[in-house]
């Protein structure tokens, strides 16, 4: 099966968010507002929130297709526009760096475990290089479970990450590593 992953558009983001907007309402707006912001926007108020950052021309992520259907989405941007990252005692900044983050995936069940997470993975690290990013980072999940909810996966799996390149730079609690990549300046994607 293949996939053509591009920047996402309202339209191709909001399919793969379903009529639910996600995981429970989040529209993927959990880590660009505060608790009491994403709580009271559960729903609509995050779909609203979303929906302007793509009608001020923001790309926050990319999705996956599978022919002309919306299969698989990445949100990626600029830690910075995740402020409740840096407010989490497991995932607060590692160090100074400017880095770009990976902080959610959806992908639809149909689509799961065909390895679309790392397509998705390595698109968005190709994508934040052309915008940038020296250093990407993430926050998967890594457990021993063989089965694990989906619902509770929304960051990815260590093992995708692993399998893109990304090194653990930190892990606060057993389950909840930070990953780190490093992406080629302009100056060696150019030799």
């Amino acid at each position: 099966m293949t996939f053509d992953i591009r920047p996402a558009d309202w339209s191709s983001f909001s399919t793969v968010m379903g009529d639910k907007g996600g995981c429970g309402g989040c529209w993927c707006m959990l880590w660009r507002r505060t608790k009491k912001e994403m709580d009271a926007g559960i729903g609509d108020g995050n779909r609203r929130a979303m929906k302007a950052l793509f009608d001020e021309g923001h790309v926050p992520g990319l999705v996956a297709f599978q022919g002309d259907e919306p299969v698989g989405w990445i949100q990626v941007d600029k830690r910075t526009a995740f402020p409740r990252l840096d407010s989490s005692r497991v995932l607060k900044p590692v160090d100074e760096h400017p880095v770009w983050s990976v902080s959610c995936f959806m992908v639809h069940k149909a689509f799961r475990r065909q390895g679309l997470s790392l397509l998705l993975l390595n698109a968005a690290c190709e994508w934040a290089q052309k915008q940038g990013a020296l250093v990407i980072e993430g926050y998967p999940i890594d457990t021993s479970k063989a089965k694990y909810p989906p619902v509770y996966a929304w960051t990815g799996f260590w093992g995708a990450y692993r399998d893109a390149g990304f090194i653990e730079v930190a892990r606060r609690t057993e389950t909840r590593p930070i990953m780190r990549k490093t992406l080629a300046t302009p100056n060696e994607t150019q030799t």
